[in-house]
């Protein structure tokens, strides 16, 4: 099961994170080795006592051994007001990314405390601009709202595993007080706490019913026919859980940068199998009820919060079918060690390597761009791959500088409209205005477009 509330981009890996990405990506045939059966574990487990925040002494590194825990999903608002001048730039900006060349596109960009951000060509509700880069997607109200915040962040997964939550608010309130006057104190809208573990236990060995929970729905899931995980109040829930095979999503959403944070916290795959995740999605009614929105309060119950969520809001049990008490049924091992992990001890490594860029992997492209070379040699029935290569290269620049005079430009401009567009998407450079254009800065060509 994929988790539905994320979407990153690849990133560049070095070769070990790429092989590392390739063997994820077979893992689930490999890790199919003799394990012990549904519902065993390795070993004698001596059954604790209820859950408590601190990390049980009496859990078998066999049968459970956690690799990382913390906060994966972080959505903050900040009051504030946004500056007349800044919005100004703003609606310039937007009206940019909606414009129909592709050279005016290029240029919804804002740069704002070392951030590159792609200004976005439609806003959402209550939020008419959008900022994006591969740290923060930031919302913008307008700058005569009064009952809304300033600014609604979404602070990315792959930011939260490369540094500590207090540095990285401390760079977002570096971007937001170039756009406005902030509340120093945001709010915390959302957030997502997990733990990623390996176990002998088979995810499947129960049914439905061990699950004990103040949600409404319980679904179960399969990718090509294999197993994937649980999920707990899906839908219009105040909280959500999901316990699900790590892998599988990884290998669906490339999220590779998680692969070598397990394998520096002890991952062996051929040895512990499949990287299963328990999460839980705490909403902004939930935080509200128990008065700790404020993201410093927040941040301070996070054992609190886990508390909740693994001993009241939902619980693995052993059903007993001779009892028909539920609440008296006993807590299953696995769940047990799930509760006790304590978020405020080290919940792992952090990524030694992270870009606000959002740029493509090397993978994503060169796989792509073998697929283009073997395609067009086989069609032009040529089996040298340095022939190949010329051969392609003479075809794609002839077809290119047709479509470019098609298009009523040079080829070079052509060439350079279109990596100024993907540049825009990545991050990458900050596009300016070639001085042929006579132009200073986005503004100037934003006016003179329009006949101002």
């Amino acid at each position: 099961m994929q988790s539905q509330d994320r979407q990153d981009n690849g990133k560049p890996l070095d070769q070990s994170q790429f092989n590392q990405t390739a063997a994820a990506e077979e893992l689930t045939a490999r890790t199919h080795a003799e394990r012990a059966p549904d519902g065993q574990v390795f070993g004698e487990v001596e059954s604790d006592t209820t859950p408590s925040n601190t990390v049980s002494n009496k859990y078998i590194p066999e049968f459970f051994k956690p690799l990382r825990w913390g906060i994966d999903s972080l959505y903050l608002s900040f009051g504030g007001e946004l500056y007349p001048d800044q919005e100004t730039k703003l609606i310039d900006l937007k009206r940019l990314a909606q414009a129909e060349h592709i050279k005016e596109q290029s240029l919804a960009q804002l740069e704002l405390a070392g951030h590159v951000f792609e200004v976005k060509d439609k806003g959402a509700k209550f939020f008419p601009y959008i900022l994006e880069d591969n740290c923060y997607r930031i919302q913008l109200s307008r700058a005569t709202s009064k009952s809304m915040p300033m600014a609604y962040v979404k602070i990315s997964s792959e930011y939260l595993t490369h540094q500590p939550v207090e540095v990285i608010i401390d760079d977002l309130r570096a971007v937001l007080v170039c756009l406005g006057n902030i509340d120093y104190t945001p709010k915390v809208s959302r957030i997502d706490l997990f733990v990623d573990f390996v176990s002998s236990y088979s995810m499947e060995s129960w049914d439905r019913h061990a699950w004990i929970t103040r949600a409404q729905t319980i679904n179960q899931y399969a990718v090509s026919g294999e197993f994937s995980g649980w999920s707990i109040g899906m839908g219009s829930e105040a909280m959500i859980g999901r316990l699900y095979n790590k892998v599988l999503e990884i290998v669906a959403s490339n999220k590779a940068y998680l692969v070598p944070l397990w394998t520096e916290a002890g991952w062996v795959p051929e040895q512990d199998g499949q990287v299963w995740r328990l999460e839980f999605e705490f909403k902004r009614d939930i935080l509200s009820q128990f008065d700790i929105q404020p993201l410093y309060l927040t941040l301070g119950n996070l054992n609190g919060l886990w508390s909740y969520a693994t001993t009241e809001w939902l619980k693995l049990t052993q059903p007993n079918p001779d009892d028909q008490n539920r609440a008296r049924w006993p807590i299953h091992p696995l769940w047990q060690s799930l509760a006790s992990v304590d978020f405020e001890t080290n919940g792992g490594p952090l990524s030694r390597k992270f870009s606000p860029e959002r740029i493509p992997s090397d993978r994503r492209l060169f796989d792509h761009g073998f697929s283009v070379l073997s395609s067009y040699m086989a069609r032009e029935k040529i089996t040298d791959i340095y022939q190949g290569w010329e051969a392609l290269g003479a075809a794609l620049y002839q077809y290119l500088n047709n479509r470019a005079m098609n298009d009523g430009a040079y080829f070079d401009s052509y060439v350079q409209e279109k990596v100024a567009a993907k540049a825009r998407r990545f991050n990458s450079i900050l596009n300016k205005l070639g001085t042929d254009d006579g132009l200073g800065d986005a503004d100037e060509y934003r006016k003179q477009s329009d006949g101002e």
